[in-house]
């Protein structure tokens, strides 16, 4: 039988209008006062009345390395605030921020709203920065992101799977000495890939070189510093590399050509995610393509799927899949050099 507020009313001895104002977390009453209704409205099984009209989109900052000056969260933004208004419902947006003082007063807030479905941008955040939402009491989808534990609804790349569609390419094109640009800050995608790597190297079973695989910055000047501090040594390269993002990749060209060694000529390049800048570097970057926009609309209607199916509990890991964007960056060693 479902509870009513009136019951719990009973129950505690506070008032009605009380109860109420407790359970929708009003000002005026006293924190024991709330803690006790709250308390004994979830003992109880008590399930608010409330239509929820909005979307609220958390952008999840840790340190800016991987979502800041990056052209590909934007598309994915727009994806979920189309896809809302299409479904009849208002996006508005909120920003945590680990670096600001205000960070924990700012979760809080988060995690006491739930009036609105709550869709969680997870592409920089690691296992540890999953665990205030365990107790999160509204509906949460997590947008690029998944958590090991499986609590939470996620929508992400297949990862490890596009990269190794990427490797097989090179190894088609004649590539046998292939060199890994890791991201030094390890969010999970680029762990996802890093296993697509070894696949298809094991696969093949080709060397697993350490030092072929460089780790550099994740931001366009940081990969470029890295990749140059890295060149100085004057290190044997490897045929083709695979980057963990097009930021990584577009760093690392640069740092390369700048040496005199010639993309895709000497070496080849091939990075993930298909930004704009990509589609406009010399040479033009092989890459893969996400579907950005589709994975935010992918979030909001699996989010809506606790309105419309309110007894299902199930929690699902989503991988959008992706598509391979054949460039100028990639040598096709099979061909004779021509004089090169």
């Amino acid at each position: 039988m479902k509870v009513s507020i009136k019951q719990i009313s009973q129950i505690t001895g506070f008032s009605p209008a009380t109860v109420s104002n407790a359970l929708n977390r009003k000002k005026g009453v006293n924190k024991e006062t709330a803690d006790k209704i709250l308390r004994m409205a979830e003992e109880l099984g008590y399930q608010p009345e409330k239509i929820i009209t909005k979307i609220k989109f958390v952008t999840y900052r840790k340190n800016g390395l991987i979502i800041d000056n990056n052209q590909f969260f934007p598309a994915m933004i727009e994806g979920v605030e189309r896809q809302a208004k299409d479904l009849g419902y208002e996006t508005i947006f909120s920003r945590l921020d680990c670096e600001d003082e205000s960070f924990e007063e700012r979760l809080e807030e988060v995690l006491e709203d739930t009036s609105s479905l709550m869709i969680l941008l997870g592409a920089e955040m690691l296992d540890e920065d999953y665990i205030p939402f365990r107790s999160y009491k509204g509906h949460m989808v997590l947008l690029d992101g998944w958590s090991e534990d499986m609590r939470f609804d996620g929508v992400m790349i297949n990862n490890t799977d596009s990269v190794c569609h990427a490797m097989e390419y090179l190894i088609e094109n004649g590539h046998r000495e292939i060199g890994y640009l890791k991201g030094n800050y390890r969010i999970k995608a680029f762990r996802y890939r890093e296993y697509g790597y070894i696949r298809v190297l094991e696969k093949y079973r080709l060397p697993i070189k350490k030092e072929y695989q460089v780790t550099i910055g994740t931001q366009l000047e940081s990969a470029y510093e890295d990749m140059k501090k890295y060149l100085e040594g004057a290190p044997k390269l490897p045929t083709a590399y695979f980057a963990d993002n097009d930021i990584i990749a577009l760093g690392a060209i640069r740092a390369l050509k700048e040496k005199g060694i010639r993309i895709p000529e000497d070496v080849s390049i091939v990075g993930f995610d298909d930004i704009p800048f990509g589609a406009v570097s010399v040479p033009e970057l092989t890459t893969i393509h996400v579907y950005k926009q589709e994975m935010g609309g992918v979030a909001v209607r699996r989010a809506l799927d606790y309105i419309r199916y309110p007894g299902r509990h199930e929690k699902m890991k989503i991988q959008i899949c992706t598509k391979f964007i054949e460039r100028g960056s990639v040598k096709d060693l099979r061909k004779p050099d021509n004089g090169e």
